[in-house]
């Protein structure tokens, strides 16, 4: 069998397996939709913490942007891993004993205001979406390129399977779907990058190969790489490019934005116990580490297979996959000195992303209608193809190129459906049920979840058609407003009894107000603003404001609430019972 119907073998049977996992953990109550009952095994709910945490940017792009961005990239390496450590020592306990369902919850109740949940609301929403428009499109690329379809089309498809399993088991389902996705998504990571580094390096470990020598040669991948991007006239892979302020303040912001995930920080609330919740966290940072410290071989791997692949080869003999990628316009190649052969080089060959138009060159390269740049390079290379590329690229069976395509659409949907549920939470339980309806009954509550996730499976749909940039540039503008909007008004909220409503309030809304506008001011096309070094305030990237957004955040509420009434004396006496250590039967 090809690699197509393979693929849509493996898919339509995880799928199959997803969907069928919903219809027997169907939620039937307000508890097993928001909470999953609150009885999820620890090692269960360690897999599905790390399947919820690993998105379609850790499985699809983190390793693409690895292989395109070398040293730079440990930014993320760094920041992913040291943030779910810093979740998992600073709040999850505490926020667990705590015992409610969602983050504005917690925040609702601490600062004992309305407005202050509301607040909370908004960012949880924001932040969510943002980071949806992510996962959406990592399902698309998937779906358009190993199921041949638009990626329009994909995210709708997306969208349907979603819908199933997340409106009809809400948290329940959900989790024990992740499980069974985690399985699915580290298998097929784990397979390829242990091929492939092999037949690179003749090391069965990728940790190890990335440190060994190519196979049958003197020289260590790395520095095999770093010669190879050197002759091509770019930066050697492991030097750095971004300037240090940069490189710390995106650290920090994915570090803090991990901490102030709601769909991250809600897992903690489906285990028993408080010592259940430390187990999870111990058990879902082990089943992360598989993949992440697999993602910089995977990287360096295929960026060196990419270069002896394409360049300096005749179109005409160039491998199946770069046309198969280039059909759908993820790829793009443009003969400038119309020699028939493939150019590959520092700089891009299109001012901005390539557009298709109908016809080919004289050489058989697809016709793009926007302007050549002046560089010597003639490839553009979407880089959240590459891990999905990299079976193809290493010429792997097609069983494996299959097993991909289903980790891929595993790790985005996982994650989709855990930001739809918190999206749907906020709405019916923090909303109607905590603000506005206070009467509601849990069925009309219940049916209110199901109703807000339907729509916004549709809001998510729409922005995986259109989101803001590839799949973990999206991701990480999402961690930078979670870092300057909920995390510090977590933090503050079980380790300063001093922060009162009115400093949360002001601190929440300062610092997400900044953060957004800087990314909607350099990301957005409405503002025509240059997004490059020489145009950011300090040095900070888009990417690494929320950096900033959470200084100014802990300043002003700190600030203000200097100067207004103190907190009462029940919140700091809530304060002290969450901090209070607990036995092992405690719940």
């Amino acid at each position: 069998m090809d690699a197509q119907l393979l693929t849509f073998i493996f898919v339509g049977l995880s799928f199959a397996l997803y969907i069928g996992i919903a219809i027997w953990s169907r939620a039937g109550s307000t508890a097993e939709f928001y909470v999953a009952g609150g009885h999820v095994h620890p090692i269960a709910n360690g897999m599905a913490t790390a399947a919820d945490w690993m998105s379609a940017a850790s499985f699809i792009s983190m390793a693409g942007i690895i292989a395109f961005a070398g040293y730079d990239a440990s930014v993320y390496l760094m920041g992913w891993t040291g943030g779910y450590v810093l979740l998992a020592l600073l709040l999850a306990p505490y926020l667990r004993k705590f015992g409610q369902f969602t983050v504005p919850d917690f925040i609702g109740e601490r600062y004992y205001s309305r407005a202050a949940r509301i607040v909370a609301v908004v960012c949880l929403i924001v932040v969510s979406f943002t980071y949806i428009a992510g996962q959406m499109r990592g399902v698309g690329v998937v779906f358009s390129r190993f199921l041949e379809m638009p990626i329009e089309w994909g995210v709708i498809v997306g969208m349907g399977v979603v819908f199933f399993y997340a409106v009809l088991g809400g948290m329940k389902g959900i989790t024990y779907t992740q499980v069974a996705q985690y399985c699915v998504l580290i298998f097929a990571y784990m397979v390829p990058a242990i091929f492939i580094s092999i037949l690179m390096t003749g090391n069965p470990i990728p940790q190890l190969g990335l440190g060994s020598n190519v196979a049958g040669e003197t020289i260590s991948v790395l520095n095999k790489l770093d010669g190879a991007l050197v002759d091509l006239g770019f930066s050697a892979y492991t030097s750095a490019v971004k300037s240090k302020i940069d490189i710390a303040a995106i650290t920090l912001a994915l570090m803090a934005g991990t901490a102030g995930l709601p769909h991250v920080i809600v897992r903690f609330f489906t285990v028993p116990k408080v010592s259940d919740a430390r187990r999870s966290a111990g058990y879902a940072l082990v089943f992360i580490a598989l993949l992440y410290t697999t993602a910089p071989a995977v990287g360096a791997f295929a960026r060196l297979n990419f270069i002896d692949s394409v360049h300096e080869k005749p179109y005409a003999e160039a491998p199946q996959w770069v046309k198969s990628w280039e059909s759908i316009g993820l790829i793009a190649w443009l003969d400038k000195n119309e020699d028939g052969v493939i150019q590959y080089g520092s700089g891009t060959p299109f001012e901005g992303r390539a557009d298709f138009v109908d016809g080919q060159g004289q050489n058989g390269e697809r016709l793009v209608s926007n302007t050549p740049t002046d560089n010597a390079n003639e490839i553009s290379v979407d880089r959240d193809i590459m891990v999905l590329a990299n079976p193809e690229i290493a010429q792997l069976p097609g069983w494996v190129i299959a097993l991909v395509a289903a980790g891929g659409v595993a790790a985005a949907l996982s994650t989709a459906a855990g930001l739809l549920l918190v999206i749907s939470t906020a709405i019916s339980h923090d909303l109607l049920k905590k603000t506005f309806r206070p009467q509601i009954t849990e069925k009309a509550e219940l049916m209110a979840a199901r109703g807000a996730a339907t729509v916004a499976i549709i809001i998510a749909g729409y922005l995986g058609i259109n989101p803001p940039g590839f799949v973990a540039q999206v991701v990480a503008l999402a961690f930078g407003l979670a870092a300057a909007s909920l995390f510090p008004a977590i933090l503050m909220g079980i380790f300063f009894k001093s922060i009162n409503r009115e400093g949360a309030v002001a601190g929440m809304i300062s610092g997400l107000a900044f953060t957004l506008s800087y990314i909607i001011y350099f990301k957005s096309p409405w503002f025509g603003a240059v997004n490059d070094a020489s145009h950011w305030f300090l040095g900070v990237s888009p990417e690494g404001i929320g950096t900033l957004g959470m200084v100014l955040n802990f300043v002003i509420a700190i600030g203000v609430s200097r100067f207004t009434a103190p907190t009462p004396v029940a919140v700091r006496a809530m304060i002290d019972d969450i901090r209070m250590p607990v036995s092992k039967t405690s719940t």
